[in-house]
């Protein structure tokens, strides 16, 4: 088995390693004066199970380009497997047309992967799962609640806990995780009454006193997350969480957190965290590392990825 690292996420490959017990494979992704990427790889990979850990996150397109180069480099090193490790999946929120003329480029994003050399893909928490038929190779979807689960126990201690969607989308998602805690439910309805004009939230169960979690698989500008906070403190929570698998915080994401009701948003480290997420007093990230190396240990021996959700 060979683990490979791209730029995207150094810190979450270097602690899968540290898991796994083996050494990244010395390799260098370096830019052009145009910033053309190029990779070379300095070890023998030849009949190798090779696994390319990167997440295609902010900045996107290099992050991506420089995966699918990285792959192009192992299928022509005659490696015998290669596995896409992508923690992130960029492009997973563009899965469907949504409107006329528009593309679906997950799916797009799903052939250069598999047109580059992939031999399958490892991801987490996909935004719509049917991007898992994209791939014409096998694709393994993580989930993070397991991790999400082991934190909320040791920092809330189950002081009754709502578990809450941030929209009407994510109720299967937050329903799963109420489901481990044999907690209740409610939804965040929120509607925009004209284009320019702010969401009005409006709240499905009754919060009054509760402490509750929002639960959701992308923070982006925050904007929703942050007014569902707001709204949830004005119907009686007592506190607000959330839980979020991917932290992508554009834009001014990270001062709106700080600014918010939330009193912590807890992320998972499948992108990077920037200087200032590690300053930010009411952000926490907690470590994918453990659940990505024990997938990739059993993808190398063969053995079942499903059951570690068992």
């Amino acid at each position: 088995m060979k683990l490979l690292a791209g730029n995207s996420n150094l810190p979450l490959a270097k602690d899968v390693a540290r898991y796994l017990q083996k050494p990244l494979t010395e390799m260098t992704a370096r830019r052009f004066a145009d910033k053309e990427i190029f990779v070379e790889i300095h070890e023998n990979v030849r009949g190798e199970d090779c696994f390319v850990i990167q997440s295609t996150s902010y900045p996107a397109n290099d992050n991506l380009m420089e995966l699918l180069i990285c792959i192009d480099a192992l299928v022509r090193a005659s490696a015998r497997r290669i596995t896409a490790v992508i923690p992130y999946f960029g492009y997973a929120r563009q899965d469907r047309k949504t409107a006329a003329r528009t593309p679906i480029t997950a799916k797009l994003v799903a052939n250069l992967i598999t047109k580059a050399g992939a031999s399958r893909v490892l991801t987490l928490d996909l935004h719509a799962g049917q991007i898992q038929g994209f791939f014409d190779l096998p694709t393994d979807n993580l989930y993070s609640t397991p991790v999400i689960e082991r934190d909320i126990r040791e920092h809330t201690r189950n002081k009754n806990l709502m578990i809450v969607s941030p929209d009407v989308g994510g109720v299967v998602r937050a329903r799963a995780l109420a489901k481990r805690f044999s907690a209740d439910l409610a939804i965040v309805d929120k509607r925009r009454e004209r284009a320019g004009k702010s969401e009005v939230m409006h709240i499905i169960g009754d919060v009054k006193g509760r402490t509750c979690l929002l639960f959701d698989d992308i923070v982006d500008s925050a904007g929703t997350l942050c007014n569902a906070a707001e709204a949830l403190m004005n119907e009686g929570a007592s506190e607000v969480y959330a839980y979020v698998t991917h932290g992508v915080f554009s834009g001014e994401a990270v001062a709106r957190v700080e600014k918010s009701a939330l009193k912590e948003l807890v992320v998972t480290d499948s992108i990077a965290a920037t200087d200032a997420i590690k300053n930010t007093r009411n952000v926490r990230q907690v470590t994918i590392a453990p659940l990505i190396g024990e997938a990739i240990r059993r993808i190398g021996h063969g053995e079942s990825v499903s059951n570690l959700f068992d």
